[in-house]
């Protein structure tokens, strides 16, 4: 439940954003687009410094296939969050404008789709490994 203050505020934000005020609209999406790149940002920071190095012995075919699918499902799974993150992140500010919420939509697709990518991923790289008899 809002508090009358914050009541008020988003009331004003309507009213202002409704009656066209064109340079609070310019200052209410940069404040939107540098949280978003904030948010974006921060998910792909966390990736890179939780990332756990993988390494392979260069002799041993099925530790090097391991270890690329160790890595492309990592890669999938955090870009996956971060288009989750974008996605819901937009869909949240779409504010009732069709086109934003199509296109946070789209973007929490594509996660969906990162997700199944990366869930998916080793069982291609054990068809990968049947193939080449390993």
């Amino acid at each position: 439940m809002r508090t009358a203050c914050a009541q008020r505020a988003v009331e004003t934000v309507r009213f202002r954003l409704l009656q066209g005020d064109t340079q609070f609209m310019k200052t209410f999406n940069r404040a939107r687009l540098k949280s978003l790149l904030a948010a974006g940002g921060a998910a792909v920071l966390l990736a890179i410094l939780l990332a756990v190095p993988v390494y392979a012995a260069a002799g041993d075919i099925n530790t090097v296939i391991d270890s690329v699918r160790n890595w492309v499902a990592g890669l999938l799974a955090a870009l996956a969050t971060l288009f989750l993150t974008i996605g819901g992140a937009r869909y949240l500010t779409a504010n009732g404008n069709p086109r934003a919420v199509e296109e946070g939509k789209a973007g929490i697709k594509s996660a969906m789709i990162g997700y199944a990518l990366a869930l998916l991923a080793p069982m291609l790289v054990s068809i990968l490994q049947k193939v080449l008899n390993t």
